[in-house]
């Protein structure tokens, strides 16, 4: 092999190994802000249905990314609903949290509509 070879395997070998996992930005500094919660109405309500529709809209406040509304599936909790969302860093995510848009749900609507629920902000962990 000559000396070009050796360098242009090098360098594949240093990109492949410094490469991101798919799906994982290996951002420390990230938030995965989730709550999972259980409404006071019952299913398939107008009211469940109505309170779905202004959480999804908190997908539009700037800086939230991989916004997700999940439903449980399993019987291991008493928890109907999930709401998972992203933040690059913590400044965002304290924006997210102060923004209008923001308070103005959890004052209207959460707080009306809620019965219980379990809030969990995560960061990666430095390997």
């Amino acid at each position: 092999m000559n000396c070009y070879t050796i360098a242009y395997l090098f360098i594949i070998l240093f990109s492949v190994s410094c490469a991101q996992k798919p799906g994982n930005d290996n951002n420390p500094s990230m938030i995965r802000h989730t709550v999972v919660f259980k409404l006071k109405y019952p299913g398939d309500s107008k009211e469940e249905k109505d309170f779905l529709n202004a959480a999804k809209k908190l997908s539009a406040i700037e800086g939230v990314k991989n916004f997700e509304c999940l439903r449980q599936v399993s019987k291991k909790n008493n928890f109907d609903f999930g709401l998972s969302m992203e933040f690059d860093n913590q400044a965002s995510y304290d924006a997210y949290s102060n923004h209008p848009d923001h308070e103005k749900f959890v004052q209207e609507v959460w707080l009306r509509d809620v019965a219980d629920f379990l809030e969990i902000d995560y960061a990666p962990m430095n390997d």
